[in-house]
């Protein structure tokens, strides 16, 4: 890896990693290779950037630390604007690069969004991007099948939430890693967009491989609650709600 990466790689790290979040390098050149030039990204093809994935112990480590840590008034999307302040708090740490981060929720004035997460996590080399055209015998006809990426580690219990970008730091040398193929037979390929478009509601496609760690059954409930009563399931709304007291 070229050391500008890996330096850069490194602090950021020092801020995210603790916090369950993983990043993962990638050339914006492999990015817009794959995709039609209305996706592109509007740098050079050298450009640096990482894509940034939560993982499950993030709910613990970032997301209701930052919940208890917050005015009940001021929340809104609870989840978003836990990793845009996670996020900012990158950007501070390196004050002598210029950064631009792009997160998973930002819309163009197109209603296109402003980067193809999955597109990112595969070209990084983070997580496998299994699509209809993976498999041999399409067994769908008609239907439209919508692709999914699983984590070698984490299977589907994963978020890939953002982009940073180095406008500034050129890396013509770095090497391309392939995500690693885990749906490893075409049974399997097949029986995860099943479940992925057709029964995502039972979190079952999560669990194609055998994973390292899933989300808890806190966060799961946490998910599966309408968003209204999201901060009361976890006990956060009454404290929140004294916190504005004050």
């Amino acid at each position: 890896m070229e050391k500008r990466v890996a330096h850069l790689e490194k602090r950021i790290r020092g801020t995210l990693e603790r916090l369950g979040f993983e990043i993962h390098p990638f050339k914006v050149g492999w990015y817009n290779a794959v995709l039609p030039s209305t996706f592109h990204l509007p740098y050079s093809d050298n450009t640096l950037a990482f894509v940034v994935l939560s993982i499950p112990t993030m709910f613990d480590k970032a997301f209701k630390p930052f919940l208890k840590n917050q005015l009940l008034e001021k929340i809104h999307d609870p989840v978003d604007q836990c990793i845009f302040h996670n996020l900012s708090l990158v950007r501070e740490s390196l004050a002598d690069q210029q950064v631009d981060i792009m997160y998973d929720y930002e819309m163009l004035p197109s209603r296109k969004p402003r980067f193809l997460a999955q597109t990112a996590a595969h070209v990084a080399g983070a997580a496998y991007y299994y699509q209809r055209k993976d498999v041999q015998q399409d067994p769908w006809g008609e239907k439209k099948i919508y692709g999914v990426c699983i984590h070698p580690c984490y299977g589907g219990w994963f978020a890939i939430r953002a982009l940073l970008i180095f406008p500034e730091v050129e890396v013509p040398f770095l090497q391309q890693s392939s995500p690693i193929d885990c749906v490893k037979t075409q049974g399997e390929k097949i029986e995860l967009l099943d479940k992925f478009n057709f029964h995502w509601q039972d979190w079952s496609y999560r669990d194609i491989i055998e994973v390292k760690e899933k989300y808890s059954e806190e966060q799961k409930m946490y998910f599966a609650t309408p968003p209204a009563e999201r901060l009361k399931l976890l006990g956060l709304q009454g404290g929140l709600q004294r916190n504005t007291m004050h």
